[in-house]
């Protein structure tokens, strides 16, 4: 049976791509067949440029499966253990302090996506837990603000009425116009809780 030009377009897109060392791996393992033989059949850019998937093909069984490859963010908690970097925590963390808001899904996960973006913009490999905090605050005080106390609370460890008191005046002083610097004040108990949970 012959090919009409769409099907020999296909299969010279493949032909002609450039035989990179990313299109002849052969360490990944089948996942039906488990077989080592596989090879990368395509490529794409992922998650916004922050990770590659690839396609790929078994030699053994023919059948394909995807992955998806992107750099690790470690996230170093107080005890010194550390963790890869999860929105999704990010996020299980926030809702919470959004619990009873009206706060959509979409909200959280555009403040986690925010997070990240700032926490990789530091261009280390490694941050510690509270500046995964730090990155939280802003983009929650701007979302909501009860939500913004509630973690504000936890994070910098509110001990008295007088804390939530200060943390009030200085969110009506920059709604009025005045400036504010976030800054970790106490122990980040909630970055902790935000990545550990």
């Amino acid at each position: 049976m012959s090919q009409g030009p769409a099907e020999k377009r296909r299969g010279a897109r493949f032909r002609c791509v450039p035989a990179s060392r990313d299109l002849r791996e052969d360490t990944m393992r089948c996942p039906f067949c488990k077989n080592d033989d596989t090879k990368v059949i395509d490529s794409r850019v992922a998650d916004e440029g922050q990770a590659i998937r690839r396609r790929r093909s078994c030699v053994e069984c023919g059948r394909r499966f995807s992955t998806v490859e992107s750099a690790v963010l470690a996230v170093v908690k107080r005890n010194g253990v550390t963790e890869p970097f999860s929105r999704e925590k990010v996020m299980r963390g926030v809702r919470r302090a959004c619990q009873g808001r009206h706060v959509a899904e979409d909200a959280l996960a555009q403040l986690a996506q925010q997070v990240e973006d700032t926490v990789r913009a530091s261009g280390s490999a490694e941050i510690p837990s509270n500046e995964v905090g730090l990155a939280i605050l802003g983009p929650l005080r701007d979302l909501d603000e009860v939500a913004y106390l509630r973690f504000a609370s936890v994070y910098r460890s509110f001990d008295s009425v007088e804390d939530f008191q200060r943390e009030i005046d200085d969110l009506k002083s920059s709604a009025s116009g005045g400036g504010r610097v976030e800054t970790a004040t106490t122990d980040p108990v909630s970055a902790e809780s935000v990545q550990s949970s």
